[in-house]
């Protein structure tokens, strides 16, 4: 068809140079070379364009935060800041013993201020106030130093955490101080382990940024409302746990529960939103612009659910797990990359990614503990003779495909991976912990592009269970990858007696759920019921959605396809139907438990990951420190 032009005015000295400009770009980009050359009807050559780039420099800082969990005297003295968390009473109790305030605090607070300061929160809620710290002698005039209150309700509903974490990451989040050292001092009753605390407290100080300025940076964290100000400078964050008898904490196997959580949460926020702290150099040579193309990447410093898609490859994210690993005896790694996807016949993973510049992958990691510790420690847990395996989803960024999504709801589809991100920050976490169970994480990279290659609407594909499905929503790709390493786990692994699968699977979940709690499908009760109680010992909540497949499979019904990948009714319980696709591709020789987290609403919260799923995970594998103190 041919295309009109009409002018309503004649043209302007300006515009005719511009036409010739508009025609000449298009002759050059016919031109049969590798360089594209700019030529104008201002008869000056423009700088090539290479098409094939060697060795660009990506660098992104991260934001320089110290959490320090080992008890410290000395951090008393150091400290600039003091926050008190807990609940009312916890506090109360604390407060009330003035003579243990220079043992705790380093100096004595006026007792009047901190009761009036207690007084004032109702029960929930956050205070601060600067107080005078006196000094002896000749010493030099100390500033004025900051106190805080973090107060959470003594009582809560059955569907929260006992300790309310959501509400103490937030406080701890718009509370601390932008700079300095600042003492964190947590009231925990004996019956709550630490590593869940451990976990949340770590939420409120997330690693990624691409800002420039400092300056910027607090200015925009304090408009949004949704993070603290934050400060280049180095601040340090120390906690220190109180017991209900107000002693600090000192059980190590708690302290290393609580610090391994940290970690793991720190390393899922960063991959689903993006970098910050001091310096990571991403060095990147032999890019091939084709689809799944290699790329190889040397990590200067390796440093990386907050990373941006341009940084955060399925290739980065791969080598991010090797470097996460290359010292750790009890993990083996292996992939299975690109067009051997297909071969193999992962049919799911290979269309979802095969359009992007960079290969999809199945990235399959074993942690098997030592047969020594394996029978020292299985007696901790209800979990310690259960091999479970994890999968999750790694859409490292989601257009849509060509079932595209729109600009404003593309926007954030960087936290696609956020599954993946969730389950390897919990296997981290288990892997440190020495956990007792053997324990397999199989991650699904890809990215939903667009280009030549991309996967159609009415293409039919055969997934590694050997099903053909009809693809009728290239914008439902997370259970395609799903799918197909699910299939592969209960196919090959006859020693695992539990699956979980973790993604941002579908928007209808914080419908079914809300934003602070995951939809999950379990195969049978008992395991539904482990999960819930699993959420609500680590913070990480969680609810059933319906489960009911021989009521929903109709939705997927096609007339050339075992099935279709997309429901037909979107208002039929959408996020049950997505779990129970999943869920038809399972090995029909595996027996064991299946269970499937919908986490699309709580991984992520005011443009930043939340690093959900972490907790969930150590708390399902029966880690050290996600039980009981009186347990450990």
């Amino acid at each position: 068809m041919g295309t009109m032009i009409t002018a309503s005015r004649p043209l302007t000295c300006l515009s005719k140079p511009m036409i010739a400009l508009t025609m000449s770009l298009l002759v050059a980009i016919h031109r049969p070379s590798s360089r594209l050359y700019l030529a104008s009807a201002f008869s000056t050559r423009l700088p090539s364009i290479a098409t094939r780039r060697s060795r660009p420099l990506i660098s992104t800082r991260l934001l320089a935060t110290t959490l320090q969990f080992d008890p410290s005297p000395s951090i008393r003295d150091a400290a600039t800041s003091t926050i008190l968390v807990g609940r009312h009473a916890a506090l109360a109790s604390v407060l009330e013993r003035t003579d243990s305030y220079v043992s705790l605090f380093g100096f004595r607070p006026p007792p009047s201020v901190m009761t009036a300061m207690h007084a004032s929160l109702n029960g929930s809620g956050s205070v601060a106030s600067h107080v005078e710290v006196p000094t002896v002698g000749p010493a030099a005039p100390r500033p004025p130093h900051v106190m805080a209150l973090c107060s959470v309700k003594n009582s809560v509903t059955r569907n929260n955490h006992p300790l309310s974490l959501h509400s103490i990451t937030d406080m701890l989040r718009t509370t601390c101080p932008a700079k300095g050292v600042v003492h964190v001092i947590c009231c925990v009753e004996d019956s709550f382990p630490l590593g869940p605390l451990g976990g949340a407290l770590a939420k409120a100080f997330p690693l990624f940024s691409k800002k420039t300025s400092s300056k910027s940076s607090r200015d925009d964290d304090h408009d949004d409302g949704a993070s603290n100000q934050m400060n280049d400078d180095n601040r340090v964050v120390h906690f220190t746990f109180l017991d209900e008898k107000g002693n600090v904490v000192k059980n190590q196997a708690q302290i290393d529960a609580a610090k391994a959580a940290a970690e793991g949460v720190r390393l899922a926020c960063r991959l689903v939103a993006n970098i910050r702290s001091s310096l990571i150099q991403v060095v990147v040579a032999n890019i091939i612009l084709s689809p799944c193309s290699q790329l190889t990447i040397k990590y200067i410093n390796p440093t990386l659910q907050d990373t941006h898609p341009e940084e955060l490859t399925t290739t980065a994210f791969a080598q991010e797990c090797r470097e996460l690993f290359e010292n750790e005896p009890t993990v083996t790694i292996e992939e299975i990359i690109g067009t051997d996807l297909l071969e193999k016949g992962y049919g799911g993973i290979y269309n979802v990614g095969k359009a992007a510049t960079h290969p999809p992958r199945l990235v399959i990691m074993t942690y098997d503990p030592t047969t020594k510790e394996r029978t020292e420690r299985s007696a901790e847990t209800e979990a310690g003779n259960e091999s479970i395996a994890l999968v999750g989803k790694g859409i490292v960024y989601d257009t849509g495909g060509l079932a595209i999504k729109s600009k404003t709801g593309m926007c954030g589809m960087k936290s696609d991976m956020g599954g993946a991100a969730g389950v390897l920050g919990g296997f981290l976490a288990a892997v440190r912990l020495q956990t007792p169970c053997k324990i397999r994480l199989l991650l699904c990279l890809a990215e939903n592009a667009i280009g030549p290659a991309s996967v159609r609407n009415d293409d039919i594909i055969t997934q590694y269970s050997g099903k053909t499905v009809e693809i009728n929503n290239s914008d439902a790709e997370g259970r395609l990858v799903l799918s197909d390493a699910v299939a592969h786990v209960t196919k090959h692994y006859e020693d695992v007696g539990l699956v979980v699968d973790m993604a941002t699977l579908t928007g209808a979940q914080l419908i079914a759920t809300g934003k602070m709690h995951a939809g999950i499908l379990a195969n049978n009760l008992e395991l539904e019921r482990r999960a819930v109680d699993a959420g609500l010992v680590s913070g990480d909540l969680c609810y059933p959605l319906l489960y009911a497949p021989e009521l929903l499979k109709k939705e997927f019904a096609s007339k050339v396809a075992d099935m279709k990948n997309s429901v037909k009714d979107r208002s039929n319980a959408q996020s049950s139907c997505a779990g129970h696709f999943i869920e038809s591709h399972i090995d029909p020789s595996y027996k064991g438990g299946w269970l499937h987290v919908d986490m699309d609403g709580p991984a992520w919260k005011a443009d930043r990951g939340t690093g959900y799923g972490v907790g969930l995970v150590l708390a399902l594998v029966g880690a050290p420190g996600f039980c009981a103190r009186g347990q450990s």
